[in-house]
């Protein structure tokens, strides 16, 4: 229960301050400053949470970990159900300090799909676009996570500042995409309370599913099964 504990709070404060600088400060902050909070935020989770759950606070890594046969499909399952619920309560959260500031311009973000920084197609572009940077960006930073947490490499304590930055730079690639997922749970929990962001919703699923089955099958021809 620890763990699925820690996934829940990891990933609710992914949501809360990772989407939070978008909402709050996205303008100002611009493509680079929101990826370079995502990454900040993760590696701060890393080193808070990783030896209590391993930091996946990303169904997509609790998947790929499972491919790998790093964690048993139970767990797997726990984890993401915790994943999704810390989601949720962060966005909430975020969603409720919002409104708690009526006419404040947080941001300069006023579009009702994105101003919970939800995960929809940007201008120009289209489906299949986004469907192909979530794969590849997720299949990254997947193959990044799988290296760096493998035993045999023996990374210790600079796994989790390799991972962060690897989010940091994903995002920054992605956010002029569709505001970058390679996360189910960080698009679902915002989606929640912004509707209009479930059309978009299958691509931030699919798209990570595929990347972190291609990171496992990758991973493996060149490294093999972790012992």
């Amino acid at each position: 229960m620890k763990k699925l504990i820690a996934e829940g709070l990891g990933t609710m404060f992914l949501v809360l301050l990772a989407c939070g600088s978008a909402v709050l400060a996205g303008p100002s902050i611009g493509t680079l400053g929101i990826g370079l909070c995502f990454g900040l935020v993760l590696v701060c989770l890393c080193y808070c949470i990783g030896n209590i759950s391993g930091c996946h606070v990303n169904p997509a890594v609790s998947l790929a970990m499972y491919l790998a046969g790093r964690m048993s499909g139970k767990d797997c399952i726990g984890y993401i159900v915790f994943q999704l619920l810390g989601a949720t309560i962060g966005a909430g959260l975020l969603f409720w300090f919002m409104n708690s500031g009526v006419g404040y311009n947080f941001g300069g973000i006023t579009s009702p799909d994105e101003y919970l920084a939800t995960n929809v197609l940007q201008p120009g572009a289209t489906s299949g676009m986004a469907l192909l940077a979530e794969g590849l960006l997720t299949f990254f930073f997947i193959f990044i996570i799988l290296g760096v947490t493998d035993a045999r490499k023996g990374f210790g304590n600079f796994a989790g500042l390799a991972i962060g930055l690897a989010l940091g730079l994903v995002n920054i690639v992605g956010i002029p995409v569709d505001n970058c997922s390679v996360n189910p749970a960080r698009s679902f929990g915002p989606a929640i309370f912004c509707p209009a962001a479930w059309g978009d919703f299958w691509i931030m699923v699919v798209g990570p599913v595929i990347g972190a089955v291609l990171a496992v099958v990758c991973w493996v021809a060149v490294a093999g099964k972790s012992k």
